[in-house]
């Protein structure tokens, strides 16, 4: 859709979902690219941007000055399923800035979205942390679960895989797509978010365990696991994927998912730079429990 909008006395032209104009998408990506460091023209070129990731923007002529994006993200939580808005990718160009333009966007995309879906919420830039409460959104605390451990003497066969093969990045695309569950909050048919980080952020950390048919990706910082995504068809215990993963420095595993299981792990307080969680008020919010995350891959 398009529609021009007079914001402080000055016409803009909105547009929404125009991914396959490749004008505006260089545009849009061109800002992304300024604010951000990073771009989605590969995920775009790959297939893997489908209809579930909608840019808000504001154009001055034909240029993307200010943008808020919308992620729709079926999650399973606690065992039911839910239908989440998440709101990224909230920019506006230098030059644009203090003019209202990502106010304009923001309430567009909550009156659309407001009564189609269970929940929204953001992760906010620290700098930014007193414009949500004006939409009606409120912080809410995340708690990450980790376990000290050393690892048991086993040699499970461990590849590394290369999404630039072929053949790895077909079985990574199946893996995502029939994963089971292994986490209290887990994002269901929404392979175009993981393919983004598998192909981006992560491509140099995905891992093949043969022995349970299982992809793992993780990344390793000293004698730290992070272990952020585990992807299998079949049920795998998740203490046997961690043994596998760790090496003799490893001391402590951190997840980047609340397991199913919470017992053995302990819950810290989410209080990362620049990923302040907000949820809009008004809704069932399940996270007000004080032990859940939203697993780290599933932030657009």
């Amino acid at each position: 859709m398009s529609e021009v909008l007079l914001i402080d006395g000055k016409k803009y032209i909105y547009k929404c979902n125009y991914k396959d104009d490749a004008k505006l998408r260089n545009s849009f990506n061109n800002l992304t690219e300024k604010t951000y460091g990073f771009n989605f023209e590969q995920w775009y070129e790959d297939g893997y941007w489908g209809d579930k990731y909608i840019p808000y923007s504001l154009l001055d002529g034909d240029k993307v000055v200010s943008n808020v994006s919308v992620s729709i993200i079926d999650f399973l939580i606690l065992g039911e399923q839910k239908r989440y808005i998440q709101i990224g990718t909230v920019m506006t160009d230098e030059e644009y800035r203090g003019q209202g333009l990502c106010r304009v966007l923001m309430e567009l995309a909550l009156e659309e979205w407001e009564e189609k879906c269970d929940l929204i919420y953001l992760f906010a830039n620290d700098s930014v942390l007193d414009f949500y409460p004006k939409f009606g959104f409120e912080v809410c605390n995340e708690y990450q679960c980790s376990i000290k451990k050393t690892k048991e003497d086993k040699s499970e066969k461990i590849r590394k895989m290369s999404i630039d093969n072929d053949r790895d990045r077909e079985i990574i695309y199946n893996m995502a797509c029939n994963t089971i569950s292994f986490s209290k909050v887990s994002m269901k048919n929404n392979i175009s978010l993981i393919m983004f980080y598998c192909t981006y952020f992560m491509k140099d950390n995905i891992y093949y365990l043969e022995d349970y048919d299982t992809v793992v990706i993780c990344e390793f910082n000293e004698d730290i696991l992070y272990l952020q995504e585990v992807l299998s068809m079949k049920e795998v215990k998740l203490d046997n994927v961690i043994n596998a993963m760790m090496n003799e420095k490893t001391q402590k595993v951190v997840l980047g998912f609340t397991p199913k299981d919470i017992s053995s792990y302990e819950k810290t307080l989410v209080n990362e730079e620049d990923t302040t969680l907000f949820i809009k008020i008004g809704k069932d919010n399940s996270f007000k429990t004080g032990d859940l995350m939203f697993p780290v891959l599933s932030h657009a």
